[in-house]
């Protein structure tokens, strides 16, 4: 684990940005910047940068990489239940995948009611909604309870500076986004890759609270799981030793994800709109070392941070793959 003076040293180093000739079809995200290649597959470079509430709000020393090496060790532990976009990981921060048509719903898989950004279902129950992504729900419910099995509640992808928008697993048929039969598989699949996340982290000592899963179809037409897997930014992961003790006092489960950084803009008043308070070097810090040490729990190995500044790295990466760049 790398300590506080040396995880601030790289506050300013942090990945913002990957600095190359950008190809046609190449596009930038709110973290990953992908380059389309000629022949067809994609490179996608993980920056540090970090989003939340639907806004780029700063950037975080050494995440990049862990999210890119933490959902290459995802998609190969459960490739036995779905094909995904991986081809291959070239460096530690960028990733060569199959291009895929990306369908248009983020697949959510909630097992705990939790949550303080407008689409979540702890945030939704404590405004007095009972009636919530197509589930009924009971009165006298508490944050962070474990639901009696996992739920789906999809949301549409919004656009950039766009909020998600909350819809129903039957309206994702009903308004055409998903075919029927499609979206079956689909929900089969995103349960079957949780309820293998949920082992995996039991095994590190930590609780998989839910998850974001987005699909694609590829070159073949076939279903692929694509984007990341179970990483700090699309899931909450809790201490599962403390989590009963300090939800039964009142506290918040001890997290080893974004949830953290969400708390913390929460409780400034902070849940997507108008101008974010400015993240302190503190919270940086304390962010990144929570990424990396959920890194090295899920996987049971060290975390080998890659050379920093990473951009001179990553674009040497690249234009190993991109003619002109």
């Amino acid at each position: 684990m790398l300590d506080t003076r040396t995880l601030s040293k790289y506050i300013a180093q942090a990945l913002t940005g990957v600095e190359v000739d950008w190809p046609p079809g190449s596009e930038r995200g709110k973290v990953r910047d992908t380059f389309l290649l000629p022949d067809g597959r994609r490179l996608i470079a993980t920056t540090d940068r970090l989003s939340a509430f639907d806004r780029i709000l700063t950037a975080i020393p050494f995440k990049g990489q862990v999210l890119n090496e933490l959902s290459a060790f995802w998609f190969e532990r459960t490739s036995d239940i779905i094909a995904n976009h991986i081809i291959e990981v070239p460096d530690p921060n960028v990733s060569l995948v199959h291009e895929c048509k990306t369908l248009p719903v983020e697949v959510v898989v909630r097992g705990y009611i939790s949550g303080v950004t407008t689409t979540a279902l702890w945030y939704r129950y404590s405004l007095g909604e009972r009636h919530i992504y197509g589930y009924d729900f009971p009165g006298g419910m508490q944050k962070n309870e474990q639901l009696p099995e996992p739920i789906i509640t999809p949301t549409t992808k919004g656009r950039h500076g766009e909020h998600d928008e909350r819809i129903t697993c039957g309206e994702v048929v009903e308004r055409g986004l998903i075919e029927a039969e499609l979206w079956a598989q689909v929900e089969a699949v995103a349960l079957a890759i949780f309820r293998r996340g949920q082992e995996i982290a039991q095994a590190g000592g930590l609780i998989l609270v839910d998850t974001k899963y987005e699909f694609g179809l590829g070159p073949g037409g076939e279903l692929m799981l694509i984007d990341e897997v179970h990483t700090p930014d699309s899931s909450r992961f809790w201490l599962a030793e403390s989590y009963e003790e300090r939800v039964a006092g009142g506290e918040e489960p001890e997290n080893f994800d974004k949830e953290f950084l969400r708390l913390w803009y929460a409780e400034r008043g902070y849940r997507g709109d108008g101008k974010p308070p400015e993240a302190t070097n503190e919270l940086i810090v304390q962010v990144s070392q929570r990424y990396i040490a959920l890194y090295e729990k899920l996987t049971a190995r060290s975390f080998e941070p890659a050379a920093y500044p990473a951009g001179p790295r990553i674009a040497q990466v690249l234009q190993a793959y991109l003619p002109g760049a």
